[in-house]
């Protein structure tokens, strides 16, 4: 096996499942004549965390410590929980923190960094964005008493540039990203990567973990499909597919969003008895070899084979996987720009003694707010109309500008007008 370490036989796929847990603030409707500090639809937030804990989070964390114990803590996962879903979870699904803890103290799961507001900030500050890193760390560990070594951009946006940045900063010790075909082309996102760079691949101070995404896929969004040639899919045809990949690689990463599981496909479809049959199918297929491992064990057991060279910003999110999910049109530009304006002159008035600026800027930071003025498909129904709490992009972009202007003023920023953006085709 290409880079095996731990004497694991030759042929063998170990799964390293990755979950994305995550909610932003919303905004209230907010006019240009709202002249008020408190922005966040509150009531809103609280009935979404709610619905969600009840139809995912409380049934499948218990699962998943269920698996853990029940297979002997050889069933492994790993969450990324930002820290505006932790806030709210705090305040309105607080037994679900409880059963995280007790999932994270088995030992069989593993807890990744990201931005603690699951924002664009890289692309804007730098600055920022090691503050938000920061912030995080000091949440994963206050609540759950661990500090990630393994680290994770918003939506999983990655690049050259992100890879030298995190390697400066010498905390973690890999990073999680799409595999792109455009960039991998004949090559296998099942194995281990670094970014470009110079002396022995298995010194780079930076690992790179691909996202399979055709399984991942298989499991997020095709699996209630019932147009789906492959539908019902059966963990134990699911396992088969894992097994495939023994002979061209040696990880299977499956990355997803937690409310894959009772939220985007729903109980009724058979996902929780999908996932809990999965990891027996595993071990039954290829005579037990296959396995179960975090993103840290991964690289304790397997070497990078070679380089993924990612000059521009990729992503996980939809067909293109670049950035066109938030950014791209006038709309979404023009809030970007503006907010990220304000950073600081938002920090030197939390500074003067604010104490609520600086939290309530990070909150407009979070990417779904640029996600909702998305324009790309919205004619057609897509996955963006389905998540955005507005009647069009149009009415995103206003509401957060709205937002903004008010922002502007507590940060003493004279308002000016601003320019009508171009229609979006």
């Amino acid at each position: 096996m290409h880079g095996a370490r731990l004497g694991y036989a030759a042929t063998m796929a170990s799964v390293c499942f990755y979950f994305e847990l995550h909610q932003p603030w919303r905004l209230r409707r907010y006019s240009v004549f709202s002249n008020d500090p408190f922005y966040f639809d509150n009531e809103a937030n609280e009935r979404i965390m709610r619905k969600v804990a009840d139809k995912c989070y409380r049934p499948a964390t218990r699962k998943m410590l269920d698996l853990v114990r029940r297979h002997d803590k050889r069933f492994r996962c790993a969450y990324s929980i930002t820290g505006t879903a932790l806030d709210q979870l705090q305040l309105w699904a607080p037994d679900v923190v409880d059963t995280l803890k007790e999932l994270v103290d088995t030992g069989a799961c593993e807890l990744i960094g990201e931005t603690s507001h699951h924002s664009l900030s890289f692309l804007f500050s730098r600055a920022e964005f090691d503050a938000q890193i920061d912030a995080h760390n000091r949440k994963m560990q206050a609540v759950f008493g661990v500090t990630p070594r393994i680290f994770r951009n918003t939506e999983l946006i990655y690049s050259n540039a992100l890879a030298e940045h995190i390697a400066a900063r010498g905390q973690h010790k890999a990073i999680l990203c799409e595999g792109v075909d455009r960039l991998l082309g004949f090559r296998s996102p099942n194995y281990l990567y670094t970014p470009p760079g110079s002396g022995d691949l298995a010194e780079r101070p930076v690992k790179l973990l691909l996202k399979n995404y055709r399984l991942s896929d298989d499991i997020a969004f095709r699996f209630s499909n019932r147009g789906w040639k492959e539908w019902p899919l059966s963990a134990e045809r699911f396992s088969q597919w894992i097994n495939q990949i023994n002979g061209d690689g040696c990880c299977c990463n499956l990355f997803m969003d937690y409310e894959t599981f009772g939220e985007h496909q729903w109980a009724d479809t058979g996902i929780f008895e999908f996932l809990d049959a999965l990891p027996g199918a595993v071990y039954d297929t290829n005579h037990g070899h296959n396995n179960f491992l975090t993103p840290s064990q991964l690289l304790d057991c397997y070497e990078p084979v070679g380089e993924y060279d990612v000059a521009t910003p990729i992503s996980w999110a939809d067909s293109e996987r670049d950035l066109s999910a938030w950014l791209g049109n006038p709309i979404q530009d023009g809030a970007a720009k503006e907010l990220y304006a304000l950073e600081a002159p938002v920090k030197a008035r939390a500074a003067a003694g604010d104490p609520y600026i600086l939290e309530d800027w990070r909150k407009l930071t979070t990417s779904d707010h640029l996600y909702y003025m998305c324009t790309k498909y919205w004619s057609d129904g897509d996955v963006h109309k389905y998540f955005s709490p507005y009647d069009s992009p149009y009415d995103a972009y206003i509401n957060f500008m709205n937002v903004l202007d008010n922002l502007r003023s507590r940060a003493g920023v004279r308002s000016h007008a601003r320019a009508r953006p171009d229609p979006v085709s």
